[in-house]
């Protein structure tokens, strides 16, 4: 067997890995990369490998970086099938979707301002989608849904099985297992996206037990979060000061982030914390992934259950409004104070927050709130670091409101979660790899790992994008 690390090696996005094993060859995830302008370009380079070739894939979870370019794939001459969960499978018909709109609309775009001779986009700029619907359309007919903990055979010689990741509805990790004709050979586990134990909502992440080779995620690999009653409290504090003369917008991810953040917000006001709260989901695509939340009901924790069942008798105290029509989006942006505004993107790079964050950055009684992880070169993580002025719309804007970090709800797990999850291998691996992180992040987890007194026989690596290794 031997793996090739094609992302997300030293850096958090574009996760994709390519298993060579036992005459098959196939994919654990197949993601974008994002943040810079660098990022997007590396969206467009050919696949280091031959699509035509790949038997399968094993899809971790619905988030872009780990799915987004499927459709490219396909669109490629990669026809096989592509294994992941159900509730996975409901997200990425939004998901995919939405980011084929955004690829068609931004070439579009770009075309016209290059055929107008604008200086700031130039001819060698302006690509053609890296997909379009039709694409999405096709990918979507290669997916096969598997539900957790059930073993199947995507190939004569490999066994899998997904685990609940506890990152996001839908999220696992994955087994995977060579086998001959009688007995299992070697085992790999991919840990995906692992959340956070005691989030709400979803159940935390499972523990393995064995391993040959282990790839771990790293994104907060060097730091803990704040604990969330703390957290909490900020962020009470950030709403009942704001909403008096001004607005709080809060960045988030349209799937995961957007519905732990209204459990939140509810959970607060049923515990009497905040007055009359008008609350605003802009985002269609955060819509439509609420409504697939709902629909997967089984997978919630009891608290999740216990709390919606409250939810009804809150409506004037609690009043939730979702925002999918531009029309109402546009009109949304004249509320100067007193309103929560949700939106994506989490990272500030795209979608409707960027309207909202041009219309209340520039005033001091309006808060930010950043309620998860900004990769490197986005406008999400500009202003974490303190950026002071930033081009929003074609605009120079002053950054007036106050920038609140709220890290107790990112839905990654943090180091200490991170390393207790790995404390609960009984048979510790031979190899582990550090993904999933940038590399001081990584670097500060493998440290850890190699530490750990169970653990001193292993071989702990952080790779480099396009390093393979062979067992």
């Amino acid at each position: 067997m031997q793996i090739t690390f094609h992302g997300a090696a030293q850096q958090v996005t574009g996760s994709c890995f390519l298993i060579e094993a036992e005459g098959c060859r196939f994919l654990v995830d197949c993601g974008m990369v994002q943040g810079s302008r660098m990022a997007k370009e590396r969206n467009y380079k050919p696949f280091a490998f031959d699509p035509k070739l790949i038997d399968f894939v094993l899809l971790t979870h619905a988030h872009i970086d780990h799915s987004g370019l499927l459709p490219r794939l396909s669109m490629q001459g990669f026809v096989g099938p592509i294994f992941t969960t159900p509730a996975t499978f409901d997200l990425l018909d939004v998901l995919l979707k939405d980011s084929a709109h955004i690829q068609e609309m931004e070439s579009e775009r770009n075309e016209k301002r290059a055929a107008k001779g604008k200086s700031q986009v130039h001819r060698r700029e302006v690509h053609p989608p890296l997909y379009t619907l039709r694409d999405v359309n096709q990918c979507m007919r290669q997916l096969r849904t598997i539900s957790y903990d059930i073993e199947f055979s995507p190939h004569a010689s490999i066994k899998a099985c997904f685990r609940d990741a506890g990152h996001i509805l839908g999220s696992a990790i994955i087994e995977i297992w060579l086998t001959d004709s009688l007995r299992k050979i070697c085992k790999l586990v991919a840990s995906g996206d692992l959340g956070q134990p005691g989030r709400v909502i979803l159940r935390d992440p499972t523990f393995i037990e064995e391993a040959d080779v282990l790839l771990i995620e790293s994104t907060y690999g060097d730091r803990m979060h704040k604990d969330m009653p703390s957290t909490l409290d900020e962020l009470v504090g950030v709403i009942k000061n704001t909403l008096v003369k001004g607005n709080v917008v809060i960045p988030a991810f349209a799937v995961g982030r957007t519905q732990e953040l209204l459990y939140h917000l509810l959970l607060l006001s049923t515990q009497g914390r905040l007055g009359p709260l008008d609350v605003y989901i802009d985002s269609p695509m955060a819509v439509a992934a609420t409504e697939i939340t709902l629909k997967h009901f089984a997978l919630f924790d009891d608290d999740a259950r216990e709390l919606l069942s409250q939810a009804k008798q809150l409506r004037l105290q609690f009043r939730l409004h979702f925002v999918s029509d531009v029309k109402d989006s546009i009109e949304l942006l004249l509320i100067r104070s007193g309103a929560v505004i949700i939106s994506a993107s989490g990272m500030c790079d795209a979608g409707r927050v960027i309207r909202h964050l041009h219309e209340n950055l520039g005033r001091r009684d309006c808060a930010v709130v950043i309620a998860g992880f900004q990769a490197e070169g986005t406008l999400g993580r500009r202003l974490v670091d303190g950026e002071k002025h930033v081009r929003l719309l074609g605009d120079d804007i002053e950054v007036q409101a106050s920038i609140h970090t709220l890290g107790a709800f990112s839905a990654h797990a943090d180091q200490k979660a991170l390393i207790d999850w790995a404390h609960a291998f009984k048979r510790h691996p031979r190899k582990v790899f550090v993904v999933h992180g940038e590399n001081p992040a990584s670097q500060a987890l493998a440290v850890l790992l190699r530490q750990q007194q169970a653990w001193e026989q292993c071989d702990v690596i952080v790779p480099q994008e396009g390093a393979t290794y062979k067992f």
